[in-house]
Order: C-alpha cells, then sequence, then structure tokens
C-alpha cells in the first residue's frame, strides 16, 4: 500500500531523514516510533507530499509523488499539530475538509454525521471549536482525516497532550480502523502505544531506521534477558551453584528462559517465598537501540 525507498530530506547540513525506506502492507498498522527530534514528523511531511525529498521515492497504492492531487485523495493526514479553525464549529471543519476533497450533498452530511459519531461529538457538532478540550480537538483532527474515506491515514503523535479518557478513546478509534481494513501509519515516542496498536515497528532515529520487526521480534532481537528477583525460604547449601548472585536470601540472575530455569531450581530442591520476573519490552530495545542521553 505504502512503499518507501531511501528517502532523504536535509536542512542545510543536517540530515532529518537520512535514507528512510519501509513497505506498509494493506490493512497493516505500522508504528515510526523514535525520541524528539528523530524525523518522524518530516518523513510523515514527506509521504503526504507536505514536503519534497531530496532524493528517494514514495509511492501510494503503487502511485508515485503524494503531492499530486490523485495520489493525496488516497490519504488522510491527521497531523501533530491540530490543523483545524478555531471559530468555525466542529461540523464545520468537518464539512469544510471534506468540500476539499470533493464531496458535497447528501453524501457530505452522512460524512459529516459519521465522523462526529466516531470522534464521540454528535452533542458538542455545533460549538466552535475554541471550547473544545485537547482531547476533543485532537479527536476531530482524526475525524477530519477521515471525512474523504481514505485507503490509509497517517496520524502523527495523534495522543500527544490529551487527557487518559480522550487517548482511550483515540486507541478504540484507531483499533476500529484497522478492522475497517485501513492502512496506518503511527508516530509516538510512546512504547506502550506502538505495542497496542502496531502490527510491525520501525524505530527511527536521527534520521535512520535502526530496527524493523514485530514487537515480539523486536524484543527477542534486541530486549535482553528477563530478570528474575527471588526471596527464598531458607539459604541453599551451596550458593556457588546458583545461577545469580544471592544477597542474603535475595536470589537475582538474568536468564533467556526464567520460567524453566525457575522450575529447574525447585526441582533442586529450592524454596521460594516471593518470585519476580521482569521481562524485556519495547521501552527495553528503545533505549538499547537509541541510548538513555537525554533529547530536548
Amino acid at each position: 500500500m505504502i512503499l518507501v525507498k531511501d528517502l532523504r530530506k536535509s536542512y542545510g547540513a543536517r540530515a532529518a531523514v537520512a535514507g528512510v525506506s519501509f513497505e506498509i502492507k494493506p490493512g497493516e498498522t505500522f508504528g515510526l516510533l523514535g525520541p524528539n527530534g528523530a524525523g518522524k514528523s518530516t518523513t510523515i511531511h514527506l509521504l503526504g507530499g507536505l514536503l519534497r525529498a531530496d532524493s528517494g521515492s514514495v509511492a501510494i497504492a503503487g502511485q508515485a509523488d503524494p503531492s499530486r492531487a490523485e495520489v493525496r485523495r488516497r490519504l488522510g493526514l491527521a497531523p501533530q499539530a491540530v490543523a483545524l479553525y478555531e471559530d468555525l464549529s466542529g461540523a464545520e471543519n468537518l464539512a469544510f475538509f471534506g468540500k476539499l476533497y470533493g464531496l458535497g450533498g447528501a453524501r457530505l452530511r452522512e460524512r459529516v454525521t459519521w465522523a462526529l459519531e466516531f470522534a464521540g461529538l454528535s452533542d458538542r457538532a455545533h460549538d466552535r471549536l475554541r471550547t473544545y478540550s485537547g482531547g476533543m480537538q485532537r479527536r476531530i483532527n482524526l475525524a477530519c482525516a477521515l471525512i474523504h474515506e481514505p485507503a490509509a491515514v497517517l496520524l502523527d503523535e495523534p495522543t500527544a497532550g490529551v487527557d487518559p479518557q480522550s487517548r482511550n478513546h483515540l486507541f478504540e478509534n484507531i483499533e476500529a480502523l484497522k478492522k475497517l481494513g485501513l492502512t496506518i501509519l503511527y508516530t509516538t515516542h510512546y512504547m506502550e502505544e506502538a505495542q497496542r496498536l502496531c502490527d510491525r515497528v520501525a524505530i527511527l532515529d536521527q534520521g535512520k531506521i535502526l530496527a524493523l520487526d514485530t514487537v515480539d521480534g523486536l524484543i527477542a532481537k534486541h530486549g535482553g534477558q528477563a530478570q528474575v528477583t527471588a526471596e527464598l525460604e531458607r539459604a541453599p547449601a551451596d550458593a556457588a551453584a546458583l545461577p545469580g548472585k544471592l544477597d542474603g536470601l535475595t536470589l537475582r540472575f538474568a536468564s533467556e528462559r526464567p520460567l524453566e530455569d525457575v522450575a529447574r531450581l525447585a526441582q533442586s530442591g529450592l524454596a521460594f517465598r516471593t518470585l519476580h520476573v521482569d521481562r524485556p519490552d519495547l521501552e527495553q530495545v528503545f533505549l538499547a537501540l537509541t541510548g538513555r542521553r537525554l533529547r530536548d
């Protein structure tokens, strides 16, 4: 559905996107995960035709150059900065964007009604946007990207700065879009969002893709071992035979197969008072690949 080959974009001496390539399959939710300044928004703008690449190519459903109107009609874009008109109502914003895509008459009214219901804002349809909360504006921002029924939608950090209720509503919206068969590109720097929503994830930093796989695949390749912490009932006769360090009655060790190792220890006669297994997750993968220094 979306094919990106060796995409590059620089601002002076700084390479914002430095040879990015990936393919998003029809109906897939594809995550672009990276720290602030990694190149996520620039990539989105290149895919949406808002910026021209220095080199490389973007194809949407086999059609090149997303700056062309006929290609843009296949896309919906919800930018990171809410791009709506504060003096118009929610319904008026939706109708405006629908008309830009050639909708009119009964079909436009149907789509506006659907979009308001989708955003959970039917009861606020005629209120000016300036009266909406940040979460409500995020929801209508997404709805405007969908008004013309695109085949693919580009979502640039769609939950930035929203309250927990609106965030959960947006998650449910995106999961509903996936069930409808839409192709989704989702940028975020929140690990739990990528882990919940995305079929595959590319980790982007300094304009380059560092890794690309399913969440489970990334964790298996880059997450490291699980960390086991066990409080023992009593000290073992031979502490040297244990797989890790014993501090008093607290045993700590790393393991590729923690449950198997714990079962083996129990069979050897070791008795546990408490047991905690800390498995690697996407955050550990992210930090392992991008580093732990602060990004401002």
